[in-house]
């Protein structure tokens, strides 16, 4: 096995929750305020997954106050507790850039999967 493989297999989460582009999701991450640690949740529409492996990562977006926010999180970072899967998402496309074109409701909303 190459030397790369190994310390990759290492750096893996095993107990990662599955999930897919369109669903919301609530990251946990773990955030470092002086001495303190806390854990804040970040709730949104993941629009997009790419990489594989240690690099996976996943776009999440929220709209707060009025403006649009998107957060991209590594699948695998020790920075992220845990992912929670608020509500399942039915959408037609890999990528849902177009919602950045949207306003109000229509930006954070997606067909809910039956």
């Amino acid at each position: 096995m190459n030397i790369l493989d190994k310390i990759e297999k290492e750096q893996v989460k095993s107990d990662v929750t599955s999930f897919n582009v369109g669903d919301t999701v609530k990251v946990h991450c773990r955030v470092i305020e002086g001495g303190k640690e806390r854990v804040q949740i970040f709730q949104g529409i993941v629009i997009g997954k790419r990489g594989s492996g240690v690099n996976e990562a996943f776009t999440v977006r929220k709209v707060s106050y009025g403006e649009g926010v998107e957060r991209s999180f590594p699948l695998h970072s020790p920075k992220i507790a845990k992912i929670e899967v608020a509500s399942r998402g039915k959408v037609r496309r890999a990528k849902l850039h177009y919602l950045r074109n949207r306003v109000g409701k229509e930006a954070v909303t997606v067909k809910a999967a039956r």
